[in-house]
């Protein structure tokens, strides 16, 4: 699925936490991306590396709140429960979850799953690649979720027969060079997407930022269009990217910079 769809699934997650928030308060709020700061997950209540980024929390007259959960490859939740259910849209990687007593699914970029209240579940990435999903659940009393005991490696291993086979779905590396470069564009999705951009050290934003830096400084406008893309739909805004431009103009040259600033005019009018 293309950045600006997944941009759109966490855009639409947010409105709703707004829309409450405004509700309450009785005017417009919004929480900026960069006064969310992520947090690791709890060992007693995950396996592996786990970062957590609160979006929002419930209010006085809603029950809703979210968050983004990024799993490194290997790393899932221990079982649990919630007493409303959950709904988790994948963002990034491949995933798995599994209700108690029914097999493990796989999880995809763009799949939105709703898992019942009540329900013994768990969920996390892939063996080898990472994952990071949104997570929307309502509170009962206070409570969100029950923990119970960690997935055990030979629950976790077991793979559903259906996943194993089928097919990968369209991405933008197989729709730009899938065909004659099958290969590579399955590193660009597994290792590059998958796995460097899912690592927890950085945010995706802050990824997007050293990345859009670094083809601007080596006057690269093919691949500067989609990260630029990419980084507006991680959360940098218009002006930090022009800004970025105007200060790499006296690191990375002139010529670099009027190159970006054509590319930029282009993203922003689509």
């Amino acid at each position: 699925m293309k950045p600006a769809i997944i941009g759109t699934l966490v855009a639409l997650t947010l409105v709703v936490a707004v829309s409450a928030n405004a509700q309450d308060a009785k005017s417009l709020q919004i929480t900026r991306a960069e006064n969310m700061p992520s947090r690791s997950g709890a060992a007693e209540h995950f396996t592996g590396a786990v970062r957590l980024r609160p979006l929002f929390d419930s209010t006085a007259s809603t029950r809703a709140s979210g968050s983004v959960v990024t799993f490194a490859a290997g790393a899932r939740t221990a079982w649990h429960t919630h007493p409303r259910g959950q709904t988790l849209i994948v963002t990034e990687g491949l995933g798995r979850v599994q209700l108690w007593g029914e097999p493990a699914q796989m999880m995809r970029i763009g799949d939105v799953v709703r898992i019942p209240a009540g329900v013994k579940h768990w969920h996390g990435a892939s063996p080898d690649q990472a994952m990071s999903h949104i997570a929307v659940q309502e509170h009962m009393d206070g409570r969100t979720v029950q923990w119970a005991e960690q997935v055990s490696a030979s629950q976790y291993a077991a793979v559903p027969v259906a996943a194993a086979v089928s097919q990968p779905r369209p991405t933008v590396a197989r729709d730009m060079f899938g065909d004659i470069a099958p290969k590579l564009a399955q590193l660009t999705d597994d290792v590059l997407f998958g796995d460097v951009w899912a690592r927890p050290g950085l945010s995706p934003r802050d990824r997007s930022l050293v990345t859009v830096s670094a083809l601007i400084a080596m006057n690269r406008p093919d691949q500067l269009r989609s990260h630029m893309a990419r980084a507006r739909d991680n959360g940098v805004t218009e002006d930090e990217l022009i800004e970025t431009i105007t200060h790499l103009a006296f690191y990375a040259g002139w010529p670099s910079a009027v190159t970006a600033i054509g590319v930029v005019r282009e993203v922003f009018k689509r």
